[in-house]
Order: structure tokens, then sequence, then C-alpha cells
């Protein structure tokens, strides 16, 4: 059974349909499967001629025999981009995605423009990319792969470039290309070169020397294998005999193991552990990993590029992605947010500090979710939106929080009030001496409600509200009262107002503190978002260095095969995209610096803003309590004796 962010499936599906036309149509229930996944992927495509055996390879991949079709004929069966969402083998936390397209060069479709679109969605959306071709690796097999030659024509990383200008470096497309693996089908020869035995990794790289010499032809010849060379650094072959007798090809997914040649299990075993094993999860740049539905996502912006005639550039796809996906990171984290709050909190809480440290620790999970989702130059936009919501839903639940408080406490106070109630409205204190008799059942009742417990944070707030309620009643019984003189009157209504003033100051200075305690806890959260921000863009700046030096290697290595091959001019041209990769390396960690400081600065400035914000409405509020408590008022009817 998968579990949540997973969705696996039992057979294959169309992911992308090439119509006769040329349109390029995606299969809405496959991109609903990869929108379901969470997981990352592990994009494996493979791509050839037609009729080479290429769905047989992904369905060993998937772990089956059967899945995507096989075919017997000299027709090409699989039309377009098949997709096959499988757990994978060795990650149980990733899915593996396999593609497998309709075969290049079919004399039926007639649009080689089409194969190069195939061939370049493969690559676009794979991170691992198979080549299948049958018999050797020869002139005739590297000039099939013709469209690795296009590459540059059909894919634009920036969109700066203008489309009339010449080709982009390849340097620009490494850093996004996918891992080479070259299947070499139906191999009858012995791997071996000038009578020394060679590997099938030395195979590969003995077919892809170049020839010497500066002639039209040589340079045709050349341009396949240098363009392989430069745009896949990273690459590795496998050699597979034939698997059965001819008559056996024909039904070769209903075959037991037993009914195939013992080499060619081995070589399929081989590769398939090479797959499993070093195949990487697809990424954007920065190293986030790209879950189903992202690459649903990517899918939707490299084949409308096509269908409009325009060429996919990989900045606006991923800036694109970047503001679905972060937006989403934004949704997921409140959903969290509410979650946690809902699951901690019951309210009343018992003091403020409460409810703003059980915020905190919901904040920060809620800002972890949106963090491990998030990425690009435009995270901080997204961020600045995040914080402000969290703080909207925390005004909420402390908004919340006191009228649950409130509400449980009036109705506690007008529950205790009873007695005293059914006392006034009978007269009972409208005797002489009626007034301390009202004052001490009225203290008797406070003494009580004070002991209730879970009132919450508007204890104090409700019983000022309520004994304010019951001024005029307790006037009217103080002036009723014969047995005090006027002058008894007069102390009493001043006593009664100075512990009113009283009462007021402490809720004032209640709210003064729960103020200064909301200011210190956002500038705890602005402190903490500044924190998670300055981690997210280390971690992809590192992240993008290591994917940088790693090409580098290779490309270091590619330059010293040049050297020993005698080809100086080229080894030349192979340091220059080594420098310009490492000078991109540091421009992308440049903007990725300016970018955190921007953040920065303006998260500083909302916490200043704040801080300003408390100090003044403290200042205002200290000021309107001592102009209060210099002039204070008596109960009507309490005033002076006339003499």
């Amino acid at each position: 059974m998968a579990t949540p962010g997973e969705a696996h499936m039992d057979r294959p599906l169309c992911l992308i349909e090439n119509h006769l036309d040329g349109r390029l149509v995606l299969g809405e229930e496959a991109l609903a499967v990869l929108q379901r996944i969470r997981q990352p992927v592990v994009m494996v495509a493979i791509v050839g001629p037609y009729r080479t055996g290429k769905s047989y390879l992904m369905n060993r991949l998937a772990g089956q025999r059967k899945g995507f079709s096989l075919g017997s004929t000299v027709q090409d069966i699989t039309k377009g981009i098949w997709m096959w969402c499988r757990p994978h083998p060795h990650r149980s936390d990733h899915t593996l995605v396999l593609l497998d397209t309709e075969g290049l060069g079919d004399v039926e479709k007639g649009n080689t423009q089409n194969d190069a679109w195939i061939f370049a969605l493969a690559i676009l959306l794979s991170s691992t990319l198979v080549y299948n071709s049958m018999g050797t690796i020869d002139q005739d097999a590297l000039e099939k792969l013709h469209y690795v030659s296009e590459l540059t024509q059909k894919i634009r990383v920036t969109s700066s470039r203008d489309p009339s200008q010449e080709d982009e470096d390849a340097s620009e497309f490494v850093c996004f290309f996918p891992d080479f693996i070259w299947a070499v089908r139906d191999f009858m020869l012995d791997l071996e070169i000038n009578g020394r035995l060679v590997s099938e990794d030395g195979y590969l790289e003995h077919a892809l020397k170049l020839r010497k010499g500066d002639t039209e032809q040589i340079r045709r010849c050349n341009l396949p294998r240098l363009c392989i060379r430069k745009f896949f650094p990273s690459r590795k072959c496998f050699t597979f005999d034939r698997p059965a007798g001819r008559k056996k090809l024909r039904r070769l997914e209903e075959l037991e193991e037993e009914d195939l040649e013992e080499e060619f299990l081995e070589s399929v075993a081989r590769f398939c552990d090479h797959v499993w094993e070093t195949s990487k999860r697809k990424t954007v740049p920065g190293g986030q990993a790209v879950t189903g539905a992202m690459l649903a996502n990517l899918a939707k912006a490299y084949v409308g590029a096509i269908n409009s005639g325009e060429v996919p550039c990989l900045e606006n796809a991923f800036l694109a992605l970047a503001e679905i996906e972060n937006a989403a990171a934004v949704r997921e984290a409140l959903s969290r947010y509410e979650e946690e709050m809902q699951r901690r909190v019951e309210l009343p809480t018992g003091t403020v500090e409460e409810l703003l440290w059980t915020h905190a620790e919901c904040e920060r999970e809620a800002a972890r979710a949106f963090m491990a989702r998030a990425f690009g130059g435009n995270i901080k936009k997204f961020q600045v939106e995040l914080t402000h919501e969290l703080n909207r839903k925390k005004e909420e639940f402390l908004q919340r929080n006191e009228a649950v408080s409130f509400d449980r406490c009036m109705a506690a106070l007008e529950n205790l009030s009873q007695d005293l109630e059914s006392g006034v409205r009978a007269g009972r204190f409208s005797v002489p001496g009626g007034y301390q008799q009202f004052l001490e059942e009225q203290r008797q009742m406070v003494e009580k409600y004070r002991l209730l417990p879970d009132k919450g944070v508007q204890a104090d707030k409700a019983l000022e509200g309520f004994l304010k309620s019951k001024e005029t009643e307790a006037n009217s019984i103080l002036l009723a009262d014969m047995a005090l003189s006027e002058k008894e009157k007069e102390v009493e209504a001043q006593r009664v107002q100075t512990e009113a003033a009283q009462r007021q100051q402490e809720l004032l200075e209640q709210e003064l503190a729960r103020k200064k305690q909301l200011a210190e806890d956002q500038e705890r959260s602005y402190e903490e978002q500044i924190r998670l921000l300055r981690e997210k863009v280390e971690e992809e700046t590192e992240r993008m260095k290591e994917e940088t030096e790693r090409i580098v290697q290779l490309k270091l290595q590619e330059q010293k095969k040049l050297l020993e091959e005698g080809f100086c001019q080229k080894a030349k041209a192979m340091e220059d995209e080594i420098q310009k990769l490492k000078e991109n390396d540091n421009s992308v960690f440049a903007i990725f610096m300016s970018t955190l400081e921007k953040a920065l600065s303006y998260l500083k400035i909302l916490a200043e803003q704040e801080k300003q914000s408390y100090m003044v409405e403290n200042m205002a509020k200290m000021a309107n309590a001592s102009a209060a408590a210099s002039a204070p008022k008596l109960p009507k009817g309490a005033g002076p004796t006339k003499k």
C-alpha cells in the first residue's frame, strides 16, 4: 500500500502524447498521478532508434516482465512519452519514475523535428538518460545520435539570450543535464582494442575519441562525439548479448529467465543495479529535490513552450516552478501551524505566556515546513508573506483566547452573583446597615470567583467590568443607608473611587506587560526567521558549490583526455568552460547572498517597527493613566455635604 505522498502505478500511462500534426499533448491521468507524489523523484528516461528493445529494459527497471509495450514487428509501438511510477527498490523515501519514449527515426513519422523534441524533453525531465542502440558504437550509431548536436537549438538555459545569437556555451548546460548511459544491445564483439581487453566504459571512451584533421568530413564526424563529451561529462556504457533466438524474441515478455541467455541476464542485472544505486534524484538549481508534483509543472512548462513555437527555457521554467512551489509552501506551512495549534492549545490558557510559548513552537514547525519546500531567489517574498499570515493567525488565537476567557468569567460571575442580585431586588439591603451587608456579600462572592480554576487571561478584566456594572446599585444602597452620616458616605465614595482607580491601574499594567510580551515574541520570531533564511540560503549555496565542483572534476578529466589525444586547442576551450563554470558559481553565490542580505534587512526593519509601535503605545497609555489618576471622579450623589 502506498503511503501518503506516494502514487505508485500498476501500469504505465501516457505522459506526453505525440499527435500526427506535430502537437504534443499532456496526458491528464498521468499528470494527476504525478501531482499526488510528494516524494523526491528519481527520473530515468530511455531514448534511441525504434525497435531496439528500449521498453524491455524499462520493464526490468520497474521490476516487472510486462508493462511498457514491447511489440514484435518493424512498427514502433511506443508513441510519445510513457510514464511508470514505481517504489524505488533501494530508497523508500523516493519514487522511481521511468519514461519510455517512442523510437527515433521511425519511417512512418516523417518528421525529424518531432524526434528532436522528444529527445530534448527526455533530457529536460530526467536525472539519468539511457541511450539504447543496436550492434556497436560506430560512426553510424553516432550519426543517429545527431540530436545531441542540436540541443543548444532546442533548449535555452537563460531567457536573456537572443535566439538569433550563437548557441549557448556547453558549460551553461551541464549543470542541468542528466547522467548518460549508453546501452548497446545485441553486442557480439569482444571488448578488445589493439589486442588489449577494455571495460565497457573504456569501449565507449574509445568510440568517442576525436578524429584528427580539419576537413568538413572530419568536423562532421567529430561533432556528435564532441557534443556527448561536452554535454555529458558523467557517462557509462553497458553491453548486452542477444537475449534469445529470433523466434523467442517475438514473445520476449512472456519468456521465463531460464529461456534467456545467461550473459544477457547478467548484463541486465548489472544495468539495473547501477541505475538503482547511482541515479540521482531530480533537482533544480540550489539542489532542491523535485517531487512528482513539481515534475508535472515542469512538463507543462516545457510542452507549452514547444507547442507555442518557442524553445523551452530552463530559467523561465524554474522561476515559474518556484512561484508555484513557494506559494504552496506558504499554504502548507499555515495549514501545519493551524493543525498544531488546534491540537496543542486548549482555550482559555492560564496566561498569555502559555499561549505565546505554544505559538512559538507551532511557528517553528510551520517555518521548517516552509523552508523544506521553498526554493529559489524569490523565497524572501514568500517568507515575508508567511510571517504576516502567522502574525495574523497569532492575533486571532490571542483574541479567541481572550473571548473564551471573558465569556467563561462573565458566566461564572453571573452565576455567583445570583443571591446578591436576589437580595437587591428583594430590598434586603435597603435597611440601616444594609450597605455594609451588601459589601460583605459582594466580597464573599468575589473571593469565591477568585478561587475558581481555569478562568483564563481575562479574569481580572471581567471582574472589573462586572463590578463597574454594579456601581449604580452599590451607590444607591450607600446613599439610602440611614446608618451612615453624610461624611461617612463621602469617605466611602472616595474609597470606592480609589479602589476602582487602583484596579484600573493594575489592568493597565497587565495590558502593558502583555504588549511587552507580544513585542518580545515578535522580536524572537523575526530573529528565528532571519536564522532560518540564512541557513536555507547557505544550504542551497553549498549544494550548488558541491554540484559545480563535481562537474568541474569531470570536466578536468575530459580536458586531460583531450590533451592525451593531442587536441590542445579543444583542451584550452575546455579550460575556458571550466573557468566559466566557476565564474557562474561565484555569480550565483553573489546573487544568493544579495538576496539574503535584502531579506535580512527587511525582516530587521519589521522587527524595529514592531518595537517602536510598542514603545509609542506604551507611552500613550502611561500618559492616559497618569491623567486619569490625577483627576478622580466621585460617584453620582456622593459629593460633599452642603452646608
